[in-house]
């Protein structure tokens, strides 16, 4: 399993640097529109809160993109969080693949 060293955009960066500044939104703005607190928008924006399924649609709708945009950027975030985790890496370290001859 390869592991990449550059962390990538994570959905609160996508949102802000490529949704809400060039369209000069607020945070609460944005909220508002998905009618959502704007706590949760700003969760999301500051990396506290991870984009659900539900958030994930509500994003879709409100820019025109599609809920796989908004979940593929959470799993990769998601993966690389992980894969750099010394907790996950010490339990992957354990694993013997099943596909090995005994």
């Amino acid at each position: 399993m390869s592991v990449t060293k550059r962390k990538p955009v994570t959905p609160g960066e996508m949102l802000t640097e490529e949704f809400l500044m060039p369209l000069g939104l607020t945070q609460g703005q944005l909220a508002e529109a998905m009618g959502v607190p704007r706590k949760h928008v700003n969760e999301i924006c500051n990396g506290r809160r991870s984009v659900t399924v539900a958030t994930a649609l509500l994003l879709a709708k409100a820019f025109g993109t599609s809920a796989d945009f908004w979940l593929n950027c959470q799993r990769r975030t998601d993966l690389w969080v992980a894969l750099h985790s010394r907790d996950v890496q010490s339990k992957l370290d354990k694993v013997k693949p099943l596909n090995e001859a005994a």
